[in-house]
């Protein structure tokens, strides 16, 4: 008896991970640069999707095994969304945006939050890049420059010590409202960490440190 297997399909019609074949098939069959890769585990699978460390990726049938850029930074994939944040004080006023990556295009951009924190804002604007991707049906990843947000990606939940009360009630709620979609949208598209050392400032950068 065959052992299970599970596909992850980075770029198809629909990315996330099947566990059969021709489920995986459907998704990357007639579809111009499709990623897609095989595990023996289901945990595995997961960790390569969400972009773990070291795994790779198969482009298309017949085609040599190619690495996807992953945490470490090493080649930029520019065909991507990259989000930062603007901020006042930590915490302090939050505003943030997402840009294409290759032209500096700005896609979409949040109105100043009256009272949050950078990792917050980086979460929110990661989340709001993966729901432009599936709205959009575009397959491509989000870039940040903020581990803590792509681990509170990772996890589903914004781990922020953040009081919650009547003036940080705004941010809250928009935090509320990402957990949630990440919840019901499990198999979104790959998170990236912007290795800044080596590739310089983020294309969404605001230019403001604070």
């Amino acid at each position: 008896m065959a052992k299970q297997k599970y596909y992850v399909v980075w770029a198809g019609k629909e990315p996330g991970i099947y566990e059969t074949w021709s489920e995986c098939e459907r998704q990357v069959k007639g579809f111009k640069g499709a990623r897609y890769k095989s595990f023996p585990t289901k945990t595995e699978a997961e960790q390569a999707f969400s972009g773990k460390p070291g795994q790779g990726i198969k482009k298309t049938a017949k085609k040599p095994l190619q690495r996807v850029q992953q945490d470490s930074g090493n080649d930029v994939i520019w065909d991507s969304i990259s989000v930062d944040v603007g901020s006042h004080g930590n915490p302090g006023r939050v505003e943030y945006k997402g840009v294409d990556t290759k032209t500096g295009e700005v896609l979409f951009e949040k109105e100043p939050i009256k009272l949050g924190t950078n990792n917050m804002g980086e979460f929110l604007a990661i989340v709001h890049g993966l729901a432009y991707l599936k709205q959009k049906q575009l397959s491509k990843p989000v870039y940040s420059d903020s581990k803590t947000a792509i681990s509170w990606v990772r996890k589903k939940k914004a781990n922020s010590t953040l009081p919650r009360d009547e003036k940080t009630e705004e941010i809250w709620s928009l935090i509320d409202r990402a957990e949630k979609w990440l919840k019901e949208n499990p198999n979104h598209h790959q998170v990236l960490k912007w290795d800044t050392e080596r590739n310089g400032e983020i294309k969404a950068d605001y230019g403001r440190k604070s």
